[in-house]
């Protein structure tokens, strides 16, 4: 197995690098304290090609790889989980999704949408349906027009910013997944309204919020994926998008780690580095071990996924291991710089809060294991017997 990346690779990775720390660096702290969402920033990730990163070439894209769009999101986590949060949504999920499932007309309207900013929203969680996925009450109608949407999301990612919204909807009276498609929704359609923004602890410059649809009419070519296997589907490429989540929390850790790095050898106590002491040169080489194994995890579940999407089991993995790395990561980063790295000052403390929202977003990590063991244990015990 070869971990080297190719020159093209390296010299994407390297070009997000520069960028991250070059421009997003500065801004960050900007769209964490005022709650905004970076549109600066995605007018020069625009400009570098960072929107659309796996749309195909003969619809305008560059046509990469799930790879190559984490080695962006990884470089640009570092300095800015908003921003890599937005790489994300703007080459995988519905990009993703558009991809394997839409129609020749569903890519020629939105693809060219994302390549000029638009990151298109994920609308699955409801007030009564979390991780019970399948419990959603959204409902797509049939009508003379086609269907028409009723019904309320909440923490939708990109709510009132997103042009595009890809809505998980009951089409069907069958109960559970079966009775679940995927419908596009677009943001200035009648009987579709914004509602209230939730107001979160991290990633504060990208709106989570509520979505409303009131006898929302779309047409049935706004289908993407009907019921009976439409939840299946949809969940397949909703793996990009976790393995997505997963590399971004790896970058906040990354980046918090070569903050910890740095500061061990400036800041001096009882007159020698505090890197020179062992209590905290065994913390960094944890931060080490643990950030590599999380690398191995998603890069080894992105190569295997080919041009398809990744694997359920190797996406969860990767997910759980890395958003558990990075709340260990930047908290321990925060005690490397003690009473600085707790004060807003230093960009550890909004690190340590954007890292927290990963061990539930996109999956819990408790869901996750359930994934994971339902994989090793395929026959469940009734334990009510």
């Amino acid at each position: 197995m070869d971990f080297t990346l190719t020159p093209a690779q390296e010299a994407l990775r390297r070009s997000a690098r520069e960028l991250a720390d070059q421009v997003f660096r500065a801004r960050a702290a900007r769209w964490d304290a005022d709650e905004e969402y970076p549109w600066d920033n995605v007018k020069d990730l625009v400009s570098a090609g960072f929107m659309g990163l796996t749309i195909p070439k003969h619809y305008g894209g560059p046509g990469a790889s799930i790879l190559e769009v984490l080695l962006v999101v990884e470089e640009i986590a570092r300095v800015c989980g908003v921003t890599a949060r937005i790489v994300v949504e703007g080459s995988l999920g519905v990009v993703g999704a558009l991809t394997a499932y839409g129609s020749d007309a569903h890519k020629r309207r939105y693809f060219p949408w994302v390549l000029e900013g638009d990151k298109p929203a994920i609308a699955i969680t409801e007030p009564e349906a979390g991780s019970a996925a399948t419990d959603l009450a959204t409902r797509a109608d049939e009508s003379p027009e086609g269907y028409a949407l009723t019904g309320e999301k909440r923490w939708i990612t990109g709510a009132g910013t997103s042009r595009l919204y890809l809505v998980y909807c009951r089409m069907s009276s069958a109960p559970g997944a079966g009775g679940i498609g995927g419908v596009l929704v677009e943001r200035d359609t009648p009987g579709f309204r914004i509602g209230e923004r939730d107001r979160t602890m991290g990633l504060r410059g990208i709106p989570e919020g509520r979505l409303h649809f009131e006898r929302c009419h779309v047409g049935k070519d706004q289908v993407l994926v009907g019921p009976g296997d439409g939840f299946k589907k949809l969940m397949q490429a909703y793996n990009g998008q976790r393995l997505g989540a997963a590399t971004v929390a790896l970058g906040l850790a990354q980046g918090a780690y070569e903050l910890a790095l740095d500061y061990a050898g400036r800041r001096r106590q009882f007159g020698r580095a505090i890197g020179d002491f062992q209590g905290i040169r065994w913390k960094l080489a944890d931060m080490a071990i643990r950030l590599d194994a999380a690398r191995l995890l998603i890069h080894r579940a992105a190569v295997n996924a080919g041009p398809g999407f990744p694997d359920a089991l190797e996406a969860a993995t990767a997910k759980t291991f890395a958003a558990e790395t990075a709340q260990e990561v930047t908290g321990q980063a925060l005690q490397i710089h003690g009473a600085a790295g707790y004060g807003r000052g230093l960009p550890v403390e909004r690190m340590v809060r954007d890292a927290r929202m990963f061990a539930i977003g996109g999956g819990t990590v408790e869901m996750m294991r359930n994934l994971i063991a339902d994989r090793l244990l395929p026959t469940r015990a009734d334990f009510r017997r």
